[in-house]
C-alpha cells in the first residue's frame, strides 16, 4: 500500500497505523487558554471600591497588585477588602508586597474623603516597607 495515507511501510513487511501525535488542538486550546487569563488577570488586579475620584490632566496607568482605597466616609480597603483596624490593613498590605520584588501601590481617594484619609492610607502603605506609591486619578 505505498502512498497510502492512512498507513505507511517503515519495514516492507506491511503497513501500521500512523501513531504520530497531533499537537495543533493542543496548541489550540493552550492559546484560549492563555487570553482567557490574560482578560481575566486585568479584572483581577482592577478590583477595587468603587469611589469618584479626583479628575486631573495628567497622570498614567500604573499597574500593581496592591491597591489601597478610602471611600467618602474614611473606610479603607486594601484590594478591595475593608478593614477596620489599621494593624489588619498593614498585615495585609506586608502579605501583598511580599508576593513582588518591587511593590508598588496605588492610592485611590474619594473626591470627598477628607485628605487625612489619603494620609493615613499613605502611611500604613509605608509602614508596611512599600515605597513606591501613586495616587490615582480620573482624567478629566
Amino acid at each position: 500500500m505505498a502512498g497510502s495515507s492512512l498507513y505507511h511501510d517503515d519495514d516492507d513487511e506491511g503497513g501500521g497505523a500512523i501513531t504520530d501525535i497531533n499537537v495543533t488542538p493542543f496548541v489550540d486550546v493552550v492559546l484560549v487558554l492563555l487570553v482567557v487569563f490574560i482578560v481575566t488577570a486585568k479584572l483581577i488586579v482592577a478590583r477595587g471600591v468603587e469611589i469618584d475620584k479626583p479628575k486631573a490632566a495628567t497622570g498614567g496607568d500604573v499597574q500593581s497588585t496592591l491597591r489601597v482605597s478610602v471611600n467618602a466616609a474614611g473606610e479603607l480597603y486594601v484590594n478591595g477588602d475593608k478593614y477596620g483596624s489599621d494593624a489588619a490593613a498593614v498585615t495585609r498590605i506586608k502579605e501583598i508586597a511580599a508576593t513582588t520584588s518591587k511593590p508598588k501601590a496605588i492610592i485611590a481617594g474619594d473626591r470627598k474623603s477628607a485628605y487625612g484619609g489619603v494620609m493615613r492610607a499613605i502611611d500604613l502603605v509605608q509602614q508596611a516597607g512599600v515605597t513606591a506609591i501613586a495616587l490615582e486619578n480620573e482624567r478629566p
